[in-house]
């Protein structure tokens, strides 16, 4: 006996109907959108790569040289490069290469710690000041006003000049002191913008409590224009710190840092332009790589480049 197969249906005017969606699509978040517009742009990988990169060579620098940074042999002063020693030696007759390498270890973290640390205090004074508005918003933001009115490099120069540390906590702590109250602008003006959408009415209509609504409903929404902002800070706030040692007032030896030997190799460069040309290159470089990755970020969660 044949087999007897089910048809669809013919239309009224003979022809076979069109076949159904298989499924309707999945929206899209706008974290979802991001991540797909980051695997396309190559500048993200060559940044992500540089930064994995100076983060395992903070971590483990013995993985790339097994010569102390603190070793130095004053009969090697200011020699060029040579057999095993690839950038040559400083005044001192430490190893250059030793040096650069040991170096990204200060620079990585005063970087990320003071960018974590300012995003914590802008995104709390920012919020607060943006969610509840009224004298909170009043007394938040001139507070803000007056951080924001002592220019960073100024302001770190006269307090580390007081203060006489020259230790990466205290150099973490005032540059986050000082550089939270952009964070805090940004994340005003977006929790406020994120107050006005429907989701956050009907979750107050619905008797949401303030926590929950900040936590869950506002919080994830207004924090990609600070995690743009402070993706560029991050390679700024390396600089900074390059430039304080560079002057003497920001990190002391022995801590190593590729602004404390450009300081010393800044007076002998027509002697030894070695001793300059590899901190300052590997400087460059970090900075230049944190800098590409936030512009990589701010095109895929800005909308209106998409």
């Amino acid at each position: 006996m044949p087999e007897i197969t089910e048809r669809a249906p013919a239309t009224t005017d003979g022809t076979a109907p069109a076949a159904a969606p298989e499924a309707a699509a999945a929206p899209r978040s706008l974290w979802g959108d991001a991540w797909r517009d980051l695997r396309r742009n190559p500048i993200f990988y060559l940044s992500a790569v540089l930064i994995l990169f100076l983060v395992v060579l903070s971590i483990w620098p013995s993985l790339l040289t097994g010569t102390s940074p603190y070793a130095c042999d004053l009969g090697r002063s200011q020699q060029g490069p040579g057999p095993g020693h690839p950038f040559g030696f400083t005044t001192q007759g430490c190893d250059v290469y030793a040096r650069t390498v040991y170096g990204a270890r200060a620079s990585v973290v005063v970087g990320i710690c003071t960018t974590l640390l300012a995003a914590v205090l802008g995104c709390v004074f920012g919020g607060l000041a943006g969610f509840f508005g009224g004298w909170w918003d009043a007394v938040l933001s001139r507070i803000g006003d007056i951080f924001f009115g002592i220019p960073v490099l100024l302001g770190g120069i006269v307090f580390l000049s007081v203060i006489k540390g020259g230790s990466i906590f205290t150099v973490v702590l005032l540059m986050a002191v000082l550089g939270w109250p952009q964070i805090a602008r940004i994340a005003r003006s977006a929790v406020i913008s994120a107050q006005q959408q429907d989701y956050v009415q009907a979750a107050r209509a619905l008797g949401a409590s303030t926590p929950r609504m900040l936590l869950r409903h506002i919080a994830p929404n207004a924090l990609a224009p600070v995690i743009v902002v402070a993706t560029i800070a991050l390679g700024t706030y390396i600089s900074l710190e390059a430039t304080l040692s560079f002057l003497g007032v920001g990190l002391k030896p022995p801590t190593v840092s590729w602004g404390i030997d450009i300081s010393s190799a800044a007076t002998q460069i027509r002697n030894a332009p070695h001793m300059l040309l590899w901190p300052a290159g590997a400087l460059s470089i970090t900075v230049l790589a944190f800098i590409m990755l936030g512009d990589a970020v701010r095109d895929a969660l800005d909308p209106k480049l998409r």
